[in-house]
């Protein structure tokens, strides 16, 4: 006779601070479910500042596997990452990416490709044509298969202690970055993403979110409470640059100013004419 089951054990509650420190006084009301896992994603936390400590050995092997059990359209795996540890080819990297201290400075760089080319070389074995890999779908599946990835190796890396910064000024000068890591042609490095251990004399803050009113929609999308949740939101951004010794500059004043026009876009917007040089059909 077979044992019974036993009842699933009851979830821990999530906690109030960490609630509180990425929503403010938005935070959603009531208790919640959590856990380790869902504590270590709450604690996010963009990190620049890293201390000269190496990473644990093996902590390479451990990102990449997690970066491997994350989801992947058909199981196409259609992307691939770099390790760049080299100091001087991560100091021509954070020159190409606006001068980011952060790219230089970290012990691990991990620069994620949207990569395509690896279906032209199993196709090219096999006999047959990869020429889906022209149309604009493709390129979207490879770009979120290494988001997905990325975001699997950093959670991981930030369950290990160790802090985290995603680079997306990758994408500033695209043709120049692939050169520098070899990059063949139906590949494109997506964004980078510093690893290290954060240096405890500049600690860094959870930066607080939007309420979730304003990007949670239910059944159908509905913006009529937009405007009065981002007004909500502004005191918690305000009180977050005040601690970061930052600029005190409305959120929305910010990401308007960021996509005004293509003069704010760093250079991205010659990027579908790069993609083609990169072999990216784009159709």
């Amino acid at each position: 006779m077979n044992a019974p089951i036993p009842a699933p054990t009851p979830p821990a509650p999530l906690s109030d601070a960490l609630l509180r420190a990425r929503y403010g006084d938005a935070r959603p009301e009531g208790a919640l479910p959590g856990g380790s896992t869902i504590d270590v994603l709450m604690r996010h936390r963009t990190v620049r500042a890293f201390d000269t400590r190496p990473l644990p050995e093996g902590t390479l092997q451990t990102l990449v596997a997690a970066a491997q059990s994350a989801p992947t359209s058909s199981n196409l795996q259609a992307w691939s990452v770099v390790a760049v540890t080299d100091p001087e080819r991560r100091a021509t990297l954070a020159k190409l990416a606006a001068g980011q201290a952060q790219v230089r400075d970290c012990p691990l760089l991990l620069v994620f490709i949207a990569d395509l080319s690896r279906l032209d070389r199993v196709s090219e074995r096999g006999g047959g044509r990869a020429d889906a890999n022209r149309f604009l779908e493709m390129f979207l599946v490879a770009s979120v298969d290494a988001a997905l990835a990325a975001q699997n190796a950093l959670v991981a890396a930030e369950s290990l202690g160790l802090g985290t910064c995603y680079i997306g000024a990758m994408r500033n000068h695209p043709e120049q970055v692939a050169e520098v890591l070899g990059l063949p042609p139906d590949a494109f490095a997506v964004f980078g993403l510093c690893i290290g251990w954060p240096d405890p004399a500049r600690p860094a803050e959870v930066k607080p979110r939007l309420p979730q009113p304003a990007v949670l929609h239910l059944e159908r999308y509905d913006a009529s409470a937009e405007a009065a949740e981002v007004e909500r939101y502004e005191p918690a951004m305000r009180a977050f640059q005040a601690s970061q010794r930052m600029t005190e500059v409305a959120w929305s004043a910010q990401s308007a100013s960021r996509v005004r026009g293509p003069d704010s876009l760093t250079g991205r917007h010659t990027l579908r004419d790069s993609l083609k040089k990169l072999g990216f059909g784009l159709e």
